[in-house]
């Protein structure tokens, strides 16, 4: 029998993702990321809202990062200002680390065909990714069931409640929304094209 966990940030994406694939666990990482206490409330209260188990993991990675996330200046090779290098592999890694031992056995991740600016947002990157997941010990099965889908596509596909979609936190910078960062930015629009005024 399956069990499923989605690595859940408690943005728009990770909460859609959450409501359409119901899975058995959300898990979300302090991995030192500025907006890491704003990202575990979000998620606490999607699971809450789905009655799944919640577990959170703290690594602190805050050293290795770069960019809005980790309130320094972006590194020449960033093709975002965001980018943390190598963070959705280590995030993965971290992840199946912690979920071994709950027997899951089917990790997602919130990929969408959007994120394909950074190269760990690609469905290459996941399959590659997955192919390492699923020659280990406990076989676990890795998937981006939203690779194929923008934000808006996701959100409508997903039935997520608007009362829930606006507890996600999508500012990079703060526990609070900057309005400047590219995940403000794109939290607005997404609002907006799916007929909501953001402001």
């Amino acid at each position: 029998m399956t069990r499923s966990a989605l690595l859940l940030s408690g943005g728009m994406d990770s909460t859609a993702i959450a409501f359409w694939k119901k899975p058995n666990i959300g898990i979300t990482i302090d991995y030192g990321q500025r907006p890491a206490a704003a990202e575990l409330r979000a998620s606490a209260a999607v699971c809450a809202a789905l009655g799944i188990e919640h577990i959170m993991a703290r690594v602190d990675l805050s050293s290795f990062g770069s960019g809005d996330m980790a309130a320094r200046p972006a590194l020449g090779l960033a093709p975002r200002s965001e980018w943390w290098p190598y963070r959705n592999q280590a995030l993965v890694t971290i992840a199946a680390m912690a979920l071994i031992s709950r027997d899951v056995d089917h990790l997602m991740i919130g990929t969408l065909r959007t994120d394909g600016h950074h190269a760990d947002g690609t469905g290459e990157f996941v399959c590659h990714l997955a192919g390492l997941l699923a020659m280990q010990e406990g076989s676990m099965r890795l998937d981006a069931p939203a690779i194929t889908f923008d934000a808006v596509e996701l959100i409508k596909i997903s039935g997520v409640p608007l009362d829930v979609l606006c507890w996600s936190h999508s500012c990079h910078s703060s526990d609070y929304a900057c309005g400047e960062c590219g995940g403000c930015r794109k939290h607005y629009r997404t609002m907006g094209a799916i007929g909501v005024d953001p402001y």
